[in-house]
């Protein structure tokens, strides 16, 4: 069969199935606006599948599979989409969604003429291939058709065509998901059972992100029914990351997902009893100017994170519990004793699968209990006498130790012994700030750990959580989270050639997958680079040459592109020229649909702002609490642009100046961030780490 007419061929079986979806979206008619639960309920669920369907009407599917099973004489075609379409009269499918067990052939198979096979809930189902096909559809339309395989043909040059014809394409100011070209290595990782800490080393432009998000979605899929998307949460690093990724998962037919940052998320747990310290960004501190690693490694946030720090709070916890109750008995009068080896009692059985004060809650009202079942069991009748002793219960009740989070980190920081490894001044500022009932970032991870220890959380627990630039998280961080889960099940990312945040973050993966036993994790690494181009990678790759991270280097994809320009400027008025003639030349090429100009500091992106501006150039300047990226050209510190990811980049700013031999992380971050295009300037010498 001709190209031609295969071409032909898909587009009349797709207009076919996009008619039967039409059918279906016109049959499900209007909103309910009553008041009944049931037929409230019934419309939602409408509402659900009319969203899946509009979303299977732009993109009906995007793969095709011929796969014969053993038993079968002859090929069946699988369509595969982001969402399962069957026919409405006979029930036939039509599309299989993504998530579905027979659709893991579709990312798994990567050629050759042997048996394969996939896990059904009936068993395990094998076959043979003999057409593994792409198909690109906007808006409708068929544009193009790749096959990558095709059963008895050697040929295997287009087998990544089609990968390369999507991430040859602009980019906008959104994630988007990458349904139609998962990888192998990346489905394994998204189709990883639910109850496991998942961990993902992944390099700049693996996909990392988006493997989580689809994971998410898969979850949803396969343990449909047991969890809940309202019970999932993704903690992000900042709210403009968050709005980048927001368009993902409701593409993918999935909404109610929470998005936060730990930050928002930690206020939240302490209910805002605390409020964070304004006068102090550490982000700014830190960023400002070039850190040694000393510096960074003894920075207070990190110890604050440490595992030994929890070791002293757990000490704090585990004292304050053995000294809960009072030494002496409760005597009401003679003869009428509450001794303490009784409560202990209540408090090692009845009570011993609650946080501390609640605990402690229960105990009192155990206490009052028991004096009520007793004083009607003695048949005593005196209201004065009862009213004494009631007031006795009360007076003994208070003494039973009470502490919020706050007053029991106190506790921790006052004593030396516990919190040795932080300096005496900075433990003193911190309980300074305590008392007027402040707190700084560094401090949250501890506070929220105590306070979910002591009190436990009033919501439910979550069924999976995401973290992404887990690199930057501190263990403590991840044992608080930890608390608000039954069972270990998370997908926690990040890369530590990207751990800029290196006064807070980790050094190894094994600081925290040591948090969660053996059988419990998984650990994985996402090497090949899908974002940049081999020019692009190979230098961002010399940039971390000398590092030795500990991890792999980045692989690209075989997508070659123009070489990275590096160009020097005399004055600092000619950098600024050149900032500006450049932008210029790639805007008026019109190739590129997002340009970013990196600047090393908010106060250098300010400056270039500034400059564009009087330019006539219109530029969006990204500040820190910024809660949206619009796309188009922006002016961005490079630290608040890991995550993100554009068509060009320019480096503002790669002297020695800006980038010290501390700062490798950080221009490598910069360098990744671009797609197709590349460049750097620099006024003076250029970074020692070029």
């Amino acid at each position: 069969m001709t190209v031609q007419s295969a071409f032909q061929q898909e587009e009349k079986r797709m207009d076919d199935v996009l008619q039967h979806i039409g059918n279906q979206l016109g049959a499900i008619g209007p909103r309910y606006t009553g008041d009944d639960f049931t037929e409230q309920m019934l419309d939602l669920q409408r509402e659900q599948r009319k969203q899946r369907l509009e979303v299977a009407l732009r993109e009906p599917y995007f793969g095709r599979l011929d796969f014969q099973e053993s038993a079968q004489a002859a090929p069946s075609p699988l369509y595969i989409g982001k969402a399962g379409v069957a026919h409405e009269a006979t029930n036939e499918l039509l599309v299989i969604d993504w998530r579905a067990p027979a659709a893991s052939l579709y990312y798994a198979f990567s050629g050759g003429e042997a048996p394969v096979a996939y896990d059904s809930p009936e068993g395990e189902i094998e076959g043979i291939v003999h057409l593994k096909r792409n198909l690109m559809v906007r808006q409708s339309k068929l544009e193009r058709i790749v096959d990558s395989y095709v059963r008895g043909q050697a040929d295997e040059t287009v087998t990544d065509e089609f990968l390369l014809y999507r991430l040859g394409e602009s980019k906008d100011n959104k994630l988007r998901d990458i349904v139609s070209t998962i990888q192998q290595e990346q489905d394994l990782i998204i189709r990883m059972d639910k109850n496991k800490a998942v961990f993902i080393q992944g390099v700049a432009g693996s996909g990392k992100t988006t493997v989580a998000l689809h994971r998410l979605a898969f979850l949803l899929y396969r343990y449909a029914g047991r969890i809940r998307a309202d019970r999932m949460v993704i903690f992000a690093p900042n709210r403009m990351f968050l709005d980048y990724i927001s368009g993902v998962l409701p593409e993918l037919g999935v909404g109610d997902i929470i998005g936060t940052t730990y930050t928002e998320w930690a206020l939240d747990q302490l209910q805002h009893t605390v409020k964070l310290d304004e006068t102090f960004d550490a982000m700014d501190y830190w960023f400002e100017q070039s850190r040694t690693a000393a510096e960074l490694e003894h920075a207070s946030g990190r110890l604050k994170g440490s595992p030994s720090f929890k070791q002293a709070i757990d000490g704090k916890l585990a004292d304050m519990e053995d000294k809960l109750l009072p030494a002496a008995s409760l005597e009401l009068m003679d003869g009428f004793v509450l001794q303490p080896s009784m409560m202990k009692e209540w408090l090692a059985v009845d009570l011993k699968d609650e946080p501390i004060m609640r605990r402690r809650e229960r105990l009192v009202s155990r206490i009052k209990r028991w004096f009520e079942s007793e004083w009607k069991a003695r048949r005593y009748t005196d209201s004065k006498l009862k009213s004494k002793a009631n007031a006795k219960v009360s007076a003994y009740s208070k003494k039973i130790a009470a502490f919020t989070a706050p007053q029991l980190y106190t506790a921790v920081l006052q004593d030396a012994d516990a919190a040795q490894s932080l300096p005496a001044k900075d433990r003193a500022a911190t309980i300074k700030r305590l008392k007027s009932g402040l707190v700084q970032s560094e401090d949250l991870a501890a506070l929220v750990y105590i306070h979910l220890r002591l009190n436990g959380s009033e919501h439910p627990m979550y069924d999976h959580i995401v973290i992404d630039e887990a690199q930057d998280y501190s263990p403590l961080q991840l044992e608080s989270l930890k608390l608000r889960q039954s069972q270990p099940s998370m997908t926690v990312l990040g890369d530590l050639q990207q751990g800029i945040h290196g006064y807070a973050g980790i050094h190894s993966w094994k600081e925290l997958t040591d948090l969660f036993p053996a059988e419990d994790n998984g650990y994985f690494e996402l090497d090949r680079s899908y974002r940049s181009t081999m020019e692009i990678i190979d230098f961002a790759n010399v940039v971390l040459g000398s590092m030795g991270a500990g991890v792999k280097p980045a692989v690209p994809v075989f997508r070659s592109g123009e070489p990275v320009e590096v160009e020097a400027a005399d004055t600092e008025e000619e950098r600024l020229k050149q900032a500006v003639d450049t932008v210029r030349n790639w805007q008026r090429e019109g190739t590129y649909k997002t340009i970013a100009v990196l600047g090393r500091t908010a106060n250098a992106c300010a400056i270039l702002a500034q400059r564009l501006a009087q330019e006539g150039i219109e530029a969006s300047l990204v500040e820190r609490k910024q809660p949206a990226y619009g796309g188009g050209l922006t002016v961005v510190p490079v630290y608040l642009a890991k995550g993100l990811e554009f068509d060009a980049v320019l480096i503002a700013d790669a002297d020695a100046a800006s980038y010290s031999i501390y700062d490798a992380k950080l221009l490598y971050v910069g360098c990744t961030r671009a797609l197709h295009k590349l460049a750097l300037l620099h006024c003076g010498p250029l970074t020692a780490l070029l």
